[in-house]
């Protein structure tokens, strides 16, 4: 941890400068992203509690933010819970306890946190509620996340383009899959999809054969990719025989791996019988080569940097006792305070538009071939 040195508005000023042209000099690199620069505030230590390591999205959101918040003259403390809700508590109250003035907090379980952000609060730590809603606590000062309920509107649009249901009027199967019960944004993803799809199942033009229509019925617990695996293949063997799956909507990438592996398994990706289009999140690098093979169909691009960047600029304005920018303050209701939050907007990614990703400095092109 640095020293911190009394306030100089000339080394201020100069610090500032310097640090400009240092970012400008190394520019933006592929998975980097812009930098925010703030104007004051430097020198604090900013906790970072991400979720796990075991999925591509979580690394790179960690090393983003930490990358960021150090450019902008920050110290990182950057720790991974393993998916243990007891680990992710007990480096929350480590962080705490190491006088961390900023918190950036993406949950394991956004209910469990009430007595640890209790301790947060009584130590003056900001918080901030990083891409999943924290629940049941008031010691959470801003929301920082994507637009979750628009990303299960976007695969489900894509699901009724793809097969066709405003075209020939026929009925075709899809099954359904949620992400973790213990993900607040589980059912954004699942409301938005089923803003759009509930029309296609009261008219018959969707039947999920299964009867398993209920988001309760179909969450994936860890958004873990062998659990949705196992279930595709009991899906497969009791409801589906000769009728053909048309479609998945799977609310992430790492269950569309895991449900394309059992598809697979059940002789689909041939010709007699392709595979069923399939939806996907965070458009992960093992998942958009799968669309451009064919396999999966579709995912949603949340460039991570851009919230890294937003998350940087929260923090920066809590630590200077300032308002951070949001545009929705009535939407994110934790059960006892609505939580501010700034959403950034998801895109659409299929076999037609992978090249926004290169455009974008998300990959390079030798990535994705």
């Amino acid at each position: 941890m640095r020293t911190r040195t009394p306030y100089s508005p000339t080394l201020a000023v100069v610090t500032a400068a310097a640090l400009v042209g240092l970012l400008a000099a190394c520019g933006q690199e592929a998975r980097g992203g812009s930098r925010y620069v703030p104007d004051a505030g430097k020198g604090s230590t900013v906790g970072l509690a991400m979720p796990t390591k075991a999925s591509e999205r979580w690394i790179m959101d960690g090393s983003n933010m930490a990358e960021q918040f150090q450019a902008a003259g920050y110290e990182t403390d950057l720790q991974y819970g393993d998916n243990k809700v007891e680990n992710q508590v007990a480096q929350i109250e480590n962080m705490i306890t190491k006088g961390h003035q900023l918190l950036v907090v993406a949950a394991i379980d956004g209910s469990a946190l009430t007595d640890v952000l209790q301790r947060a609060k009584d130590a003056g730590t900001r918080v901030i509620s990083y891409d999943r809603l924290i629940l049941g606590t008031e010691n959470v000062d801003s929301y920082a996340s994507f637009d979750n309920e628009r990303v299960g509107r976007l695969q489900a649009t894509y699901l009724v383009e793809a097969l066709g249901l405003e075209d020939d009027g026929e009925t075709r199967t899809i099954e359904l899959f949620a992400g973790s019960s213990d993900d607040n944004n589980t059912k954004y993803f699942w409301d938005g999809a089923m803003t759009v799809l509930e029309p296609y199942f009261e008219d018959g033009r969707l039947e999920v054969l299964s009867g398993q229509t209920r988001m309760n019925q179909a969450t994936t617990q860890q958004w873990d990719g062998g659990i949705a695996q196992k279930r595709m293949d009991d899906l497969i063997s009791r409801h589906y025989g000769s009728t053909a799956i048309d479609a998945v909507l799977s609310p992430y990438d790492g269950i569309s791996i895991g449900i394309i592996s059992a598809l697979r398994s059940a002789g689909y990706g041939t010709e007699a019988r392709p595979y069923p289009v399939v939806t996907g999140q965070d458009a992960e690098l093992a998942s958009i080569k799968s669309i451009i093979a064919g396999h999966q169909q579709q995912t949603v691009f949340k460039d991570t940097r851009k919230l890294a960047e937003q998350a940087v600029r929260m923090g920066d304005a809590l630590l200077n006792d300032e308002e951070p920018e949001y545009n929705n303050t009535t939407d994110y209701d934790n059960g006892v305070k609505v939580v501010p939050a700034y959403l950034l907007d998801p895109v659409s990614v299929d076999a037609d538009n992978t090249d926004l990703l290169v455009e974008e400095g998300y990959y390079t092109a030798e990535q994705l071939s």
